[in-house]
């Protein structure tokens, strides 16, 4: 969605929006390829203007289906984020060289009096998905002998063989 500074007042304007799930797998195409489905993504925001600056202070909602990192059960999961953005005129970009601040990753730039918001709502969404995705916190995996999932019950590998060796070291109290 692209929005005109122009058109925004100073005391502000909502707007919301929805993106298909698809939407998140084309904008991102060359960009990343994660294995993940989203649903339907839900934008909220505000905008006010100041001069050539624009604020955006917004939520996205959505759900991502991925495998779980441990079982490789699908795992569904909610996502919900809060957003602040500072809008400024992209000859500001180039005025001068300096270093980053934390408070500058909060800056989009927008040309010709447009703001595009896919780029600010797709990188939301990839801040919100977890590194290690899980079907639930406590998730026993698989049995790396014989493959079946732990968390349906236990497996019938027989238990391991203890090197004798190291069976001095079971004598050994702390």
């Amino acid at each position: 969605m692209r929005i005109t500074v122009a058109k925004i007042p100073e005391e502000g304007l909502k707007y919301g929006f929805t993106r298909p799930g698809e939407w998140f797998r084309e904008f991102g195409r060359g960009r990343e390829d994660l294995p993940v489905e989203l649903g339907p993504v839900e934008v909220s925001l505000k905008a006010r203007r100041t001069g050539d600056t624009v604020y955006l202070e917004g939520t996205i909602e959505t759900t991502v289906t991925a495998d779980c990192c441990r079982c490789l059960e699908a795992a569904r999961l909610p996502l919900a984020a809060a957003f602040a953005y500072t809008g400024v005129p992209e000859e500001e970009r180039f005025a001068e060289e300096r270093e980053l601040r934390s408070e500058d990753l909060e800056v989009v730039f927008y040309t010709e009096d447009t703001l595009d918001l896919d780029p600010i709502v797709y990188e939301q969404i990839l801040l919100q998905i977890p590194l290690k995705i899980l079907c639930r916190e406590d998730c026993r995996g698989l049995c790396p002998h014989c493959g079946a999932n732990l968390n349906d019950g236990p497996c019938r590998c027989p238990e391991e063989a203890v090197d004798g060796r190291f069976s001095v070291l079971k004598k050994l109290k702390i």
